[in-house]
């Protein structure tokens, strides 16, 4: 995959959609490209979040720890992200990421993922608006759970 179909994937994330081509075209090029392979665990449950992904192809899967094993809470396909929460909450990270088939990420540090917050506002209320989802979706899935379990 080269840079400039790179940017093309990264307009298509809502995060990044507003921002300038040049300005995708150096994220592209300073982000790291990484490559997993299927059932290759991305990041750990527990571990320090040091960086965001962004999927540029492929489908992972976000995996909770429970007393029970692991649990599949979602799946992220392209254009997808994540690891945005450990870096904004300065926490662990709360879920493994593992590919359910080959996966191509644009590994995005700290530092980078800070720097494009403060220089565009547009990508700071598009993650508002996507944690947003986020915690909805798992309130939603929180209230089917606890009618099934009263059931």
């Amino acid at each position: 995959m080269n840079l400039n179909e790179e940017v093309e994937i990264l307009k298509g994330v809502p995060l990044f959609a507003k921002m300038e081509p040049a300005k995708l075209k150096l994220l592209a090029f300073t982000g790291e490209r990484m490559t997993f392979n299927s059932d290759q665990e991305v990041c750990h449950q527990g571990d320090p979040g040091d960086a965001m992904y962004v999927i540029l192809g492929g489908i992972a899967d976000v995996l909770i720890d429970t007393p029970t094993g692991q649990l599949r809470v979602a799946q992220l396909k392209k254009n997808g992200f994540f690891g945005e929460t450990a870096i904004l909450c300065d926490a662990p990270r709360n879920a493994t990421i593992k590919a359910s088939e080959s996966l191509l990420t644009l590994r995005i540090n700290k530092d980078m993922f800070y720097r494009l917050v403060s220089e565009f506002p547009s990508m700071a209320i598009e993650m508002m608006r996507e944690l947003a989802h986020r915690v909805e979706d798992t309130n939603q899935k929180l209230r089917e759970a606890t009618a099934n379990k009263a059931a």
